[in-house]
């Protein structure tokens, strides 16, 4: 509640006036009275209790809406920061694979370890016992026990060869022609990131807070083509005696084994985040990129035995110049 004055002028006073001045006086010495103030109490217009309720109301869900929408933004700001650091960490890895680098001796520091399981097959499909063969940067393993001589990561050279290991390699088993299935896999902690958690950081803690990830290694020979178009033994087509159809198939043909031997596709599967508890988190980005070249079989220094365990696979380019 608020007061207001309310101000009364009862005028001026001349010389007929005997109540508030002298008549014999001169009419400017007379004064004029003074005002009287009368206050009367009355209301003023104010925010009620249910108004101020209301005002809470609204700002309460402003409120909730913005705390709502905060673990959003915060979770793909994190998303769109591992995407970045999958797009920098697979121009390396690929660009490294199919120019058949030999030297990136820093990958020691983050490729933690690499895996391939082995499967091979005889002529009809029918599948032998599956292996496994492990790699660190310590030791290397097959089925968990220790290889004979080891073979760690402990280079560059080792760790790209490795990676480019083929899915699909022809080998003659019992006597047979067969093949092996290799599924190669790496667990690498991120090339790029956060200074203080890369190398020379040797604290085990804050190297298992580094963003981590697995990588799968797909290389294939070319194989997008239309198999109709090579089918020359098609007994259809003997059938109708279509010579020309016949050649040009053969000649297909020879193209198609031509490009297998000297075109490859490669393929890299990032799954992300990798948690210290061996699981992977929904993050998954492709890579893939053809290599032209030979893929060279090969094997590291010192290392005479040419099993399986020990091979290692480069691709080299086959650049020809005209000799002076």
């Amino acid at each position: 509640m608020k007061t207001a004055c309310k101000t009364t002028d009862y005028g001026t006073t001349d010389h007929r006036t005997t109540d508030y001045g002298d008549p014999s006086l001169p009419p400017r010495s007379r004064s004029r009275p003074h005002p009287s103030f009368h206050c009367h109490p009355q209301s003023v217009l104010a925010f009620t209790m249910i108004e101020i309720a209301i005002c809470l109301a609204v700002i309460g869900f402003a409120l909730a809406a913005i705390v709502g929408v905060l673990p959003l933004g915060m979770n793909v700001q994190r998303e769109n920061r591992e995407e970045t650091v999958i797009n920098q960490d697979g121009n390396v890895f690929i660009n490294a694979m199919r120019n058949g680098e030999l030297g990136l001796d820093d990958l020691t520091n983050y490729v933690v370890a690499i895996t391939n399981w082995v499967t091979e097959y005889d002529n009809i499909g029918k599948p032998r016992p599956l292996y496994t063969l492990g790699y660190t940067y310590v030791t290397s393993t097959q089925n968990g026990t220790a290889m004979t001589p080891p073979m760690p990561i402990t280079n560059g050279f080792r760790i790209i060869g490795l990676l480019t290991t083929p899915r699909y390699n022809p080998i003659v088993t019992r006597g047979t022609l067969g093949y092996r299935s290799n599924y190669v896999v790496a667990y690498v902690r991120s090339l790029s990131g956060d200074a203080s958690m890369k190398f020379p950081q040797t604290n085990v803690q804050m190297q298992d807070l580094a963003f981590s990830y697995r990588m799968v290694s797909d290389v294939v020979p070319y194989a997008d083509f239309d198999t109709n178009w090579i089918n020359y033994k098609d007994p259809i087509l003997l059938a109708t005696g279509n010579t020309n159809e016949i050649t040009r198939r053969s000649n297909y043909w020879m193209i198609a084994k031509t490009m297998q031997t000297n075109l490859y596709d490669i393929r890299l599967i990032f799954r992300y985040p990798y948690f210290p508890n061996g699981k992977t988190g929904n993050g998954r980005l492709v890579f893939r990129t053809t290599a032209s070249g030979h893929l060279k079989i090969t094997n590291d220094f010192g290392m005479a035995n040419p099993s399986v365990p020990y091979l290692l696979y480069f691709f080299e380019p086959r650049n020809y110049v005209k000799a002076l």
